[in-house]
């Protein structure tokens, strides 16, 4: 056994610091959240949080309910959004909360489903919109905004009153939704001015048990008074054009225990590099997050690329570094509301760093600008459903690291592995996947994790295996299963279902890595396996030769009279796992497209003319698809059920005729901090390649123009209207049809406009963009997508 990877878990610490802090729930609420020094409760059991930011304003009202379905389908526990200021009062004294903007039926459409919801008050909020959210009027008034000016104080007050006003009702002590509220964003030198605003929102009578602000870049905040949120991406917009991944993005690959990020937000403030010194919160707060990078923006200056594996590895690796809240941003994406005054976007225009597209703000996010599904969303779902089902067990475990591990962020040789572990049992987390640079796969590889407060040594596997370039994964130590202890596997837990009686705990094989299973034979009374064999060692039966798959389930009686079981699914399978209450039951459904639970129907998502789906359970009667009633047949455990769409229409190419070639591409600007700028209006009008598309008639609802493109900013219109927006970064450009006037979109078609991006502008392109291609749309094609509603027959 190679002492690389040896690990000794603690014995348990002493209980957290409880009731030092000034938070307090609504009195008599049935699940009262409280804060310890190391984890949240809810209703006096660990609480593992997963948060996920959603712009209601940045997203059709008709809309929103579905997204949200999607959101807690994935796992998304509690919707976080930025109250926008500018998008609710761009006029002085007019101030709007209908359609879009309509805050109180977001938050009552969170309460509808179970979800939880995080107001995100500000005023001041970034979010990549103009002048931070702050409207243009506020910031032309006498005063310093962002400090306890009276000016600046006599301006905010008001628009508290109407955030209040909009969720009076819905706090907790009413049965609302609302468990926290972030005051301000990124204000890191200022506690006064923080303590203010938060006395301010309560007194105009805002309410939760949480209240938070973000904490990265060696914030001071008013002690005691706000929980500190952490966050940590992939990628950054905000640096510069030539300086490579960020070594704050690098280190979020590795198992540590600093929480800070002092890269976040560095563009508007000055970047402290705190190394490995203890955050200033640790001893009383637990670690929370609240922007872990669910994508990411581009700027026209830096474009970059998040591949989802990316998102999945820095979820994986915050879990193992002892997160306790998992918080994204953004974890659906949204469209920038059109200004009445002026366009809203974060620009140089209005003296900040980065110029963003106009519109879009779809951050690559797990459900896109148009509510697309993307690989990312599947692999996150992974983790919250393990979270889901055990997050109240991996809550107080604290993250010990191994003896040996890595010698700084450079070191691509060291395996990063850490165990997230209560003394008696724990998770064992490895990541072996960064961006950019690629880690090199660790054959020969087993660990040791001992637990000495039970005398217990795990070696595990039994003999060593490969962990794959590119794997990241979790595996469990000591789990109880119904009564059935799982010594260790080396698949991932997703989550457990009943099925006859016998608790299944539903496992995600590793890819490249065999499954095995080691269970504690003082446990077990009788075993079966489908495949494999089951051979004793020592006190422990393993579990080898299972392969992974819908039928791999070994069924377990256990020693006190239980039944358990475990369903080892191969890994592309298990990333089509949803668990959810489905006619009556809760049951895991398996389908490659997006899947919602919606009381007693389910509704399949998809972009073909077919699809299918498994159930585990299997329902009692029939199931009925769009009204027909749908075949069952027998896929290992499952029940698997195929569908077809009415229309047969799928995907198919677009009509795009060049209308215009494109000029010489012009010169560039640059702007504030010397960043390139965004090409002025003026040359969409006469050096951009200009492209007309035919939009037949029939397109489904929820239609996409995919447009396969080249270049540096694309713009989309319906006659002089500009309805989308790109910056070119080698992904597609997707356009959602629902978004137009349909009369007009017909009558007058869609014309596309793209610019050429010049030789030697200073921007910066990721190597997915290729080389610098000309002005160009070289394919384009109709997604249409499909809505099966399921229901029992």
């Amino acid at each position: 056994m190679s002492p690389a990877h040896r690990l000794r878990v603690p014995s348990p610490a002493g209980p957290p610091l409880t009731g030092h802090l000034p938070f307090a729930d609504a009195p008599g609420v049935p699940d009262p959240i409280e804060v310890t020094s190391r984890w949240l409760t809810r209703g006096g059991r660990p609480w593992f949080p997963v948060s996920g930011e959603f712009h209601y304003s940045r997203y059709p009202a008709g809309e929103w309910e579905e997204e949200l379905l999607k959101m807690k389908a994935g796992g998304v526990t509690a919707v976080a959004s930025y109250v926008i200021w500018i998008h609710h009062e761009e006029i002085e004294g007019r101030v709007r909360f209908d359609g879009d903007r309509d805050l109180r039926r977001f938050a009552e459409l969170c309460a509808r489903h179970g979800l939880d919801f995080i107001p995100r008050v500000g005023p001041w909020s970034h979010a990549e919109v103009r002048g931070g959210g702050l409207p243009d009027w506020v910031l032309a008034r006498d005063c310093t905004p962002r400090t306890d000016d009276p000016v600046y104080l006599d301006a905010v007050r008001p628009w508290f009153a109407a955030i209040a006003d909009q969720l009076r009702g819905l706090d907790r002590a009413h049965g609302g939704p609302i468990v926290a509220i972030q005051i301000e964003n990124e204000l890191y030198d200022q506690p006064g001015h923080l303590l203010t605003l938060k006395r301010m929102a309560q007194e105009a009578g805002l309410s939760a048990p949480l209240w938070t602000s973000t904490a990265w870049g060696g914030v001071h905040l008013p002690p005691d008074e706000l929980l500190p949120l952490y966050g940590g991406y992939t990628e950054a917009f905000w640096t510069e054009a030539d300086g490579g991944w960020p070594d704050t993005c690098r280190k979020h690959f590795f198992f540590t225990h600093q929480r800070d990020d002092e890269g976040i937000g560095s563009d508007l403030r000055p970047v402290r590099v705190r190394g490995s010194e203890p955050d200033a919160f640790a001893d009383r707060f637990p670690w929370a997050t609240c922007e872990l990078g669910g994508g990411m923006a581009v700027s026209y200056h830096r474009r970059p690329y998040v591949d989802p594996d990316d998102i999945g590895a820095l979820g994986l690796t915050k879990i193992g570094c002892g997160s306790v809240w998992q918080g994204y941003y953004m974890f659906h994406g949204g469209t920038n509301p059109a200004g009445e005054l002026s366009t809203l976007q974060e620009s140089h225009a209005t003296g900040y760093p980065n110029d963003l597209p106009v519109l879009t703000y779809d951050f690559q996010a797990p459900l896109g600008e148009y509510g697309q599904y993307r690989r990312t969303y599947h692999e996150l779902r992974l983790q919250h459903l393990l979270l889901a089902d055990f997050g109240h067990l991996v809550a107080p475990m604290g993250s010990v690291l191994p003896e040996r591990r890595p010698d700084g962020q450079f070191d691509r040789e060291t395996l990063r592995w850490a165990v997230r572990g209560d003394g008696a049992s724990g998770f064992l987390f490895v990541n072996n996947h960064q961006p950019h640079e690629q880690l090199p796969e660790h054959p020969e590889t087993s660990f040791t994790v001992e637990f000495p407060s039970v005398e217990v040594e795990l070696n595990l596997p039994s003999a060593p295996v490969t962990v794959p370039s590119g794997a990241y994964f979790c595996w469990p130590l000591r789990l109880d299963v119904a009564g059935l202890r799982l010594e260790w596997a080396t698949a991932q837990p997703v989550c457990t279902v009943d099925v006859d009686g016998r608790t299944v705990l539903v496992l995600a094989a590793t890819e490249g890595i065999a499954p095995e299973l080691a269970l504690d034979a003082a446990t077990v009374s009788a075993v079966h396996t489908p495949t494999g064999a089951v051979t004793p060692v020592g006190d422990r039966l393993l579990v080898t030769g299972l392969r992974p798959g819908t039928d791999a389930l070994v069924e377990v009686d256990t020693a006190d009279g239980r039944r358990a079981g475990l369903l080892v699914l191969d890994a592309a399978a298990a990333r089509t796992a949803y668990r959810g209450t489905a006619w009556g039951a809760v049951r895991l459904v398996l389908s490659r497209d997006g899947v919602v639970f919606d009381r007693d129907e389910v509704r399949l998502h998809g972009s073909g003319t077919a699809t299918s789906f498994a159930v585990l359970p299997a329902p009692e009667g029939s199931l009925v698809v769009d009204g027909v009633a749908a075949e069952a047949v027998t896929d290992g455990v499952f029940s698997r059920f195929a569908v077809s769409a009415a229309s047969t229409r799928e995907g198919f190419a677009a009509e795009v005729s060049l209308v215009r070639a494109a000029g010489p591409a012009p010169e560039t600007v640059t702007g504030v901090q010397g960043r390139a700028s965004a090409p002025a209006d003026k040359y969409f009008d006469t050096v951009a390649a200009e492209y007309h598309v035919e939009v037949p008639d029939g397109l489904p609802p929820g239609t996409l123009l995919r447009l396969h493109w080249s270049g540096d900013v694309g713009r989309a219109y319906i006659g002089d209207t500009l309805v989308a927006d790109q910056f070119c970064s080698g992904r597609v450009w997707d356009i959602g049809l629902d978004r137009m006037p349909a009369d007009a979109l017909r009558a007058e078609g869609l014309r596309l406009r793209v610019l050429p991006l010049h030789a030697q502008a200073p921007v910066y392109l990721p190597e997915q963009a290729g080389d610098r291609g000309p002005a160009a749309v070289t394919h384009a094609e109709w997604i249409t997508r499909h809505t099966w509603s399921v229901r029992a027959g």
